[in-house]
């Protein structure tokens, strides 16, 4: 008997050492700042204990364009597009909460709802009444609830690779009701593993991340040295990596189908058709669900066309923004 305690007395200790020597603390908020938060960057109240982390370019009397990023990536994934825009629109993209340098909610709130009552709180501090909508992937499926809650303030609707939808049987084409596997990328799966997920809020190896990026695209230079530090930097922010477990262990929550296809706002639907994250069936859903949408498949292309093809996704986006221009806002 006393031996099998010793031996789990050591093993335990074995388990202790380990955890000490593998774990990743959490990065230093103020460090972070000064990385990635320098100017343009600003850092703006909206309420309820949240201070977000935005960047506002272009001129101010230009056409407003509000941009979101994707699940577990930041405003800097926008900034080729930001480059592309910012002389002729007012470009403005910020860290959800969970994410980059805003970091946690306050309240733990995760919810979709609470994405886009911070949607609304962000261009109400800005000014800002009526704007363009963008977003990738977790941004698209917030930028879709927002136009569905506030049709009046979005005169223009960009989905890239965006979720938001039903999950869809491939093999009929048709919506089913089942949680997104987030098939293609193992820090997504790990980040849904009960119990190993726990270990991921205190040890997340910046090989992990690479892997996650690599396989969400096809371009493998979005991958970069300094991306891959980013994403891992940001992840570990302090209450990042436990907003990102609060975030999966939430039901998938679509919107319906008589939601989406009630979006009148002109729609344009930008998709990679190598996504392996969020298919390129899901594009074509939307485009055949929404009554105005405009929809452009980018070959060879991952789950983040604005950073894989950027002169391709500027190349359809500027002249369908000047179509756009003028239209009044669905209402």
């Amino acid at each position: 008997m006393k031996w099998v305690l010793r031996g789990l007395l050591a093993l335990v200790a074995l388990l202790v050492i380990a955890f000490l020597i593998f774990r990743t603390p959490d990065t230093d908020a103020a460090e972070m700042r000064a990385k990635y938060g320098a100017p343009p960057s600003q850092f703006v109240e909206i309420g309820d204990g949240v201070t977000v982390h935005l960047r506002d370019e272009g001129p101010r009397d230009a056409p407003p364009i509000i941009l979101l990023h994707g699940s577990n990536a930041d405003l800097h994934t926008w900034e080729p597009w930001v480059q592309g825009l910012k002389d002729s629109y007012r470009v403005i993209r910020f860290d959800q909460v969970g994410h980059g340098l805003t970091g946690p909610d306050p309240e733990d709130n995760y919810t979709r709802d609470n994405y886009v009552a911070d949607i609304a709180e962000v261009a109400d501090k800005l000014g800002l009444e009526t704007f363009i909508l963008g977003g990738n992937s977790m941004g698209g499926k917030h930028a879709l609830a927002f136009a569905v809650a506030h049709p009046e303030r979005v005169t223009g609707l960009v989905l890239v690779d965006g979720s938001g939808g039903p999950m869809l049987d491939l093999d009929k084409g048709k919506p089913e009701k089942k949680k997104d596997s987030g098939s293609g990328n193992i820090g997504f799966k790990i980040a849904r593993m009960p119990g190993v997920n726990l270990l991921a809020e205190q040890i997340t190896p910046r090989s992990l991340i690479a892997q996650s990026l690599e396989q969400s695209v096809s371009v493998k230079s979005v991958a970069s040295e300094a991306a891959v530090d980013r994403y891992w930097e940001l992840l570990r922010y302090p209450g990042n990596r436990r907003a990102t477990l609060k975030r999966f262990s939430l039901p998938y929550d679509p919107l319906s189908e008589a939601e989406i296809a009630g979006v009148k706002t002109p729609t344009l639907i930008l998709w990679g058709e190598e996504d392996r994250l969020i298919p390129v069936e899901a594009g074509r859903w939307l485009d055949k669900v929404m009554p105005a949408s405009t929809l452009v498949v980018y070959p060879k292309i991952g789950h983040l066309p604005q950073e894989e093809a950027v002169e391709a996704t500027l190349g359809d986006l500027k002249p369908w923004l000047a179509k756009l221009a003028g239209n009044p806002p669905a209402r």
